[in-house]
């Protein structure tokens, strides 16, 4: 017998790899981003009150709606925030189980939003579209983390307006390793000097902005953001994506405005529309773009 239960059937795994396979993996990932998106936020900023009061010596103060109770990814299990319902394993199933439940809590009745089943619809669509993309082969894996990061970050980032370091850093570091290995079409030249070049050219601006009004333009999120999409994408594709992220990003801005729907501060964050440009570019492939920019 040995290892012959190992050996992967050929057959499962060219569906597993397929559009269609892809899709049902991408409704998991994408009920798993929801529970990033709301608790990473949390953790991070009970992590920097502990730090600062630590430096202050003071008790730690807890912010507004947090019990203070542990906190993980994995714990504690999903409930709903009106009456505590702890949710059961069939009404967690991804998208299907917010569809049997009428989009309501079984217990108090009351609506669960929207965007969960939008973001597993979502995640689930962009992982089908990276397999028809890259085809059954290993590296679509890659892709498809590739942009479950890209989507997790994008919320973070619209809910909060902050790109977590322990997100853009990685990314970063894995498209490095990924050209290395040959698993990406880039050299790891070109995929060093993508990272250089997306850091470097947002820095700048930055520093411009602020010189000439005083005031800060972008997070420096934004930057490593760049530097990550720059290292998969390589350095050719930096300005196709900050040109389709400002474009966007100017007519969503205009378009809140006008609506009265800017949040406070009156700005919009940057890096969704990033990481958006970073996925046109992975799906559309660095040929097309070039065609569009009318470069080739």
């Amino acid at each position: 017998m040995g290892m012959d239960w190992m050996r992967l059937d050929p057959v499962a795994v060219a569906w597993l790899l397929s559009p269609l396979g892809l899709a049902v993996i991408g409704l998991c990932i994408g009920s798993f981003i929801n529970v990033v998106v709301h608790r990473l936020p949390v953790m991070m900023e009970r992590q920097w009150r502990a730090e600062s009061a630590e430096l202050l010596g003071v008790e730690a103060a807890r912010p507004p709606g947090d019990d203070g109770s542990p906190l993980s990814l994995a714990r504690p299990r999903s409930r709903c925030p009106h009456c505590g319902h702890v949710l059961h394993w069939h009404e967690n199933l991804p998208l299907v189980g917010w569809l049997r439940l009428g989009g309501r809590c079984s217990a108090c009745r009351a609506p669960i939003s929207k965007r969960y089943p939008l973001v597993e619809a979502g995640c689930g669509l962009l992982f089908a579209a990276i397999g028809w993309r890259f085809g059954a082969q290993p590296t679509t894996l890659l892709w498809c983390a590739f942009g479950a990061l890209l989507l997790t970050m994008s919320l973070i980032d619209w809910d909060t307006t902050l790109l977590p370091d322990s997100m853009t850093q990685p990314l970063a570091w894995a498209g490095l390793v990924a050209a290395a290995l040959g698993w990406i079409p880039l050299t790891l030249s070109q995929s060093l000097w993508g990272a250089v070049a997306g850091y470097l050219s947002l820095w700048s601006i930055f520093w411009l902005f602020k010189l000439a009004t005083g005031k800060d333009g972008m997070g420096a999120g934004d930057f490593k953001l760049l530097a990550a999409l720059g290292a998969w994408l390589g350095p050719a594709m930096l300005l196709p994506i900050v040109l389709g992220a400002s474009l966007l990003g100017a007519v969503v801005g205009i378009g809140m405005k006008l609506s009265a729907n800017l949040r406070e501060g009156r700005y919009v964050p940057f890096g969704p529309f990033l990481a958006g440009g970073g996925a046109v570019v992975m799906l559309a492939g660095s040929e097309r773009v070039m065609r569009w920019m009318g470069w080739a």
